[in-house]
């Protein structure tokens, strides 16, 4: 589970690397936000490698999808999914997909929503 002030890591190639969480769009008075969330975050800090490709900027304020948290994600048959870190994939205005690859697995669970393009871009899914 995620809070405001969470420092949070980016696995796809938009060219951040740390992200801020400050809001979240789902509920009135929310105080956490789990797997398939939306979250407003601002870039902390960005990947050096290949500066030419970055297509964000630092302290640009943007959306992002929850992928992985530590707290995991129980299913109906009664399986649970937990990961080490917590990340994000980072989204635009309008909420598309700023990078062209996703770094790491996904949980099933975005095969029933409406970012099905995601799991399309990453190595996995579990």
């Amino acid at each position: 589970m995620i809070q405001i002030g969470t420092y949070i890591k980016v696995i796809d190639n938009s060219g951040a690397r740390l992200v801020l969480c400050i809001r979240f769009l789902n509920g009135f008075k929310q105080r956490r936000a789990n797997i398939g969330d939306v979250i407003v975050v601002v870039v902390k800090t960005l990947r050096l490698k290949r500066r030419a490709y970055i297509k964000v900027t630092k302290g640009a304020v943007l959306y992002a999808l929850i992928t992985q948290s530590k707290r995991g994600l129980k299913m109906f048959n009664g399986d649970q999914v937990n990961f080490l870190q917590c990340s994000v994939i980072i989204l635009n205005k309008t909420k598309k997909l700023v990078g062209t690859r996703i770094f790491g697995i996904l949980p099933k669970k975005f095969r029933y929503s409406r970012f099905m393009r995601v799991l399309a871009l990453s190595s996995g899914c579990c």
